[in-house]
């Protein structure tokens, strides 16, 4: 039977001193999720903030219902995105909701090609896309090209503004994450095409944040004294498109009923 030299011994003790320390580091490094986040890797500004450019969309049937909902012949079914499932309304409100469900088909916002508001554009079924720099970004709808500014200069919300469609969005940065508050919204959109809806005192709280380089958490707090009992929460995954040379398309429905009018005829007498 071999054994080992004096030399030997030494130099396998000197072998264990160094190499179990390092594998001590490479495995709580692992536990740590470092290997994951080292692949998944999020883009940034040259500042170092994330940079959410990029056309996304999303694969939910939020804007069918934004509650959990069976099939009916306008809606594939759906789980909801909201924490807790149903939203707190007022008892009066909840009579105007349903009010809005019957006749949803002729009054829904969006079937007049009116612009969707915020949260909506998020998740409404079409994609959306983000041109940042480091003072805004700017959002623009596929739906109705309406575009929508997030400042993230530091500025304040204007004083005593009008009340716009898409409200008015100031946002700042905790950590990765964007955080942006939009208020002086106008009372003129839904929430979702089942007849959800809000008032002019709507205030949205979003956070955007990355899961990975093509990913985005979205969650928003939704709140409005005149409506719901209490603010309510709801969450959706964000997906980049990846397909070569994908674009947005014009879908601008307002003016449909106006193209027998375009491009202008020669008089016919």
């Amino acid at each position: 039977m071999n054994t080992l030299s004096t030399k030997q011994t030494f130099r396998l003790r000197g072998y264990r001193t160094v190499l179990l320390p390092i594998a001590a580091i490479l495995i709580l490094w692992l536990l740590s999720g470092g290997a994951e986040a080292a692949d998944k890797k999020i883009p940034r500004l040259p500042g170092g903030k994330p940079d959410f450019s990029g056309i996304w969309q999303t694969t939910s049937a939020a804007d069918y219902d934004l509650e959990p909902h069976s099939n009916r012949k306008d809606a594939p079914p759906g789980p909801g995105i909201i924490e807790g499932h149903y939203i707190p309304y007022l008892p009066s409100a909840l009579e105007q909701k349903k009010k809005n469900f019957e006749s949803r088909a002729t009054n829904d916002p969006a079937v007049k090609g009116f612009t969707l508001g915020v949260p909506r554009g998020i998740y409404y079924p079409e994609p959306f896309q983000i041109f940042q720099r480091k003072q805004d970004l700017t959002l623009v709808h596929q739906f109705g090209h309406s575009v929508r500014t997030i400042h993230t200069d530091g500025t304040e919300h204007p004083e005593d503004p009008y009340d716009w469609w898409l409200g008015d969005s100031r946002a700042h940065w905790e950590g990765d994450s964007l955080v942006v508050d939009v208020k002086h919204f106008n009372d003129k959109t839904w929430l979702d095409r089942a007849g959800n809806y809000h008032s002019d005192a709507l205030h949205v709280v979003e956070n955007w944040k990355f899961l990975d380089p093509n990913t985005i958490a979205y969650k928003a707090t939704i709140e409005d004294p005149n409506v719901y009992s209490r603010p309510w929460d709801i969450s959706v995954i964000l997906h980049r498109h990846l397909e070569k040379d994908f674009q947005l398309i014009e879908d601008y429905r307002f003016t449909l009923d106006y193209d027998q009018y375009y491009p202008p005829k020669p008089d016919a007498k």
